[in-house]
């Protein structure tokens, strides 16, 4: 089970921006229309074969980075017990998934990473996901290891009874 689809992908951050960084350097960048139709498993029989073959190529590289993007958040998750792969996948680890698929697109890039804001989406994400492994960040409301039943650890301590039915009913 993926975290990401790259229907997703075509979402946010688009076909224009995949198109840009996943075709390979010696090829013509892939038009923006079929990186579309390619990510949505779409048809492509309007554009000639050996555009859908580079386009197929960008495809499986954006792939690879959603597989690296994955291993990371399970390599976190791992540590704090979840069952991997999650299921059903929390918005949150979507989110997580994009924002590090689009860093390991992006890589080769020059710039300040301080301002960057792919960077600074990937930062934000691990750091997260450290903050989740240990236990400090919660996936939220329905996080399978805060809401399990074997999370639950309610106890209930007091002192005993001062007055009992037997002391009560002297009183009658």
């Amino acid at each position: 089970m993926n975290y990401l689809s790259t229907a997703q992908l075509a979402e946010r951050p688009g076909a224009r921006e995949l198109a840009q960084v996943a075709t390979a350097d010696h090829h013509k960048k892939v038009e923006d229309d079929l990186m579309e139709a390619t990510l949505r498993g779409a048809d492509r029989g309007a554009w000639p074969t050996d555009e859908t073959n580079i386009a197929d190529g960008a495809l499986a590289r954006i792939a690879d980075a959603i597989t690296e993007a994955e291993s990371i958040i399970d390599g976190f998750l791992a540590q704090r017990g979840y069952t991997l792969p999650l299921s059903p996948v929390p918005p949150l680890v979507v989110g997580w998934a994009r924002d590090i698929t689009r860093y390991f697109l992006h890589k080769h890039r020059l710039g300040e990473d301080g301002k960057d804001p792919i960077s600074r989406g990937y930062r934000d994400a691990t750091r997260l996901l450290q903050q989740t492994s240990q236990g400090k960040f919660s996936l939220g409301a329905a996080d399978p290891v805060t809401t399990g039943p074997d999370a639950i650890d309610v106890m209930f301590e007091s002192d005993p009874n001062v007055f009992g039915r037997d002391q009560l009913n002297k009183f009658r």
